[in-house]
């Protein structure tokens, strides 16, 4: 047991507060509690219970709650991350709990087209952080997934303008400051602390932006979460422009 609290506080900082064998948390005084497992508990009812041989991709993984948990119910899950402190973590969980379904690999949104074809996304926590939000969802509906489950950070309420989709001409640019539209904050500096928050949009400009890369809304199994089926994907003819051109920028971020 004294060995298994020295890796845990080695590993230290956790965001995902896993819970080991023996009544081990990672992080049992997390600021939000016992985080993702209550998040969890809110969208398992909306998946299947049975993924036997299914694919799973889980974007943006940290360390790999979402993965084990889906991998419990029998699919194959691949878990990705730009955070090499999270993916030790990832790892580490996975040899310790010998999950055997679960593989983890760094790498980004901007290369899900390179991963094949999945049966469920989990992309929760991640379009925030992103500086090219839109076409990060444009690239996933693109690779077609059969179901995705998605979550951001937003501000304001559920609201949507009753003409939020209707065109509008420039005398009537006013119906854009009402609170239903759809709108995202632009965060210059840094939000929380993080230098990687860059947008937070409202309900109204999440579900707009999710119909228009292709994705239906199917459930709304909590505040910010929203499960998705794919329909047409995006038919943008400059997207894979777009994509390189965002793969670049990306890199050039992080170096």
């Amino acid at each position: 047991m004294a060995d298994l609290a020295d890796a845990i506080a080695r590993l230290a900082p956790w965001f995902h507060n896993l819970h080991l064998p023996g009544g081990v948390e990672t992080a049992p005084d997390h600021f939000l509690g016992d985080f993702p497992r209550f998040k969890w508990r809110e969208i398992a009812p909306h998946l299947p219970a049975d993924l036997a041989g299914a694919r799973v991709l889980d974007i943006g993984c940290n360390a790999g709650f979402y993965s084990f948990a889906l991998a419990a119910r029998g699919a194959d899950v691949l878990g990705i991350d730009v955070d090499e402190h999270y993916l030790a973590q990832a790892r580490w969980a996975k040899a310790y709990l010998g999950a055997d379904r679960v593989a983890f690999r760094r790498a980004s949104i901007w290369e899900v087209d390179r991963l094949g074809r999945f049966d469920l996304v989990l992309f929760m926590g991640v379009l925030y952080h992103l500086r090219h939000p839109l076409l990060a969802l444009d690239l996933l509906a693109s690779t077609a997934p059969g179901l995705l489950v998605f979550q951001t950070l937003t501000h304001g309420g559920e609201g949507v303008a009753a003409d939020a989709g209707a065109d509008q001409g420039f005398t009537s640019r006013h119906r854009l400051e009402d609170p239903g539209w759809p709108r995202m904050a632009f965060i210059e500096t840094t939000f929380a602390g993080d230098p990687t928050n860059w947008w937070i949009p409202n309900h109204a400009a999440v579900a707009a932006m999710l119909r228009s890369a292709g994705f239906t809304v199917e459930a709304r199994p909590a505040h910010e979460v929203y499960i998705c089926r794919c329909g047409k994907p995006a038919a943008d003819p400059d997207l894979e422009a777009a994509h390189r051109a965002a793969v670049r920028l990306e890199a050039r971020t992080d170096s």
